[in-house]
């Protein structure tokens, strides 16, 4: 777990200056990507048949979740340029897609769970979620430690 907690590590603080372009935030999600698989390879025990069956539906959705962090990414530019002046409306936006961003955050995990639990087994799936559970736990509190409280730096 030191190993996949040191590769969030990593990427959040490039995450959390989030000022870049789509072809930087796009480099930052192969690498990490790349690296993930590694590590979840390392982690997932696969048996047998289901290993080709529990990879091509992992691609598919790594390929869901980079669409989902490059929306994090957007919605973590958006509260930085508008940090100085947030207003209520704002605000109240900006949480509003934070919450539905984590809801559909979720969601995706639990709907690969599912599919991983047909193709590969309930082991192999509760593997894929505490891994996935794992990430996403060490993402958020990082971000949330690197970004202010609203209203922090008035």
């Amino acid at each position: 777990m030191k190993k996949l907690l040191s590769l969030a590590v990593i990427c959040i603080p490039l995450i959390s200056f989030a000022q870049s372009n789509k072809e930087d935030i796009d480099l930052i999600q192969s690498l990490y990507g790349k690296e993930k698989k590694t590590l979840v390879a390392e982690f997932i025990k696969l048996e047998g048949a289901p290993k080709d069956a529990f990879w091509k539906l992992y691609d598919e959705y790594e390929t869901k979740r980079k669409a989902l962090g490059q929306k994090r990414v957007a919605l973590l530019e958006k509260y930085a340029n508008n940090y100085a002046n947030l207003d209520d409306a704002t605000t109240s936006q900006i949480i509003n897609e934070t919450i539905s961003l984590g809801a559909d955050t979720d969601k995706l995990i639990a709907t690969y769970h599912k599919k991983i639990e047909k193709a590969a087994g309930a082991k192999v799936a509760a593997q894929f979620y505490q891994l996935e559970a794992y990430f996403l736990s060490a993402i958020r509190a990082k971000i949330l430690e690197a970004i202010p409280f609203v209203g922090e730096l008035n």
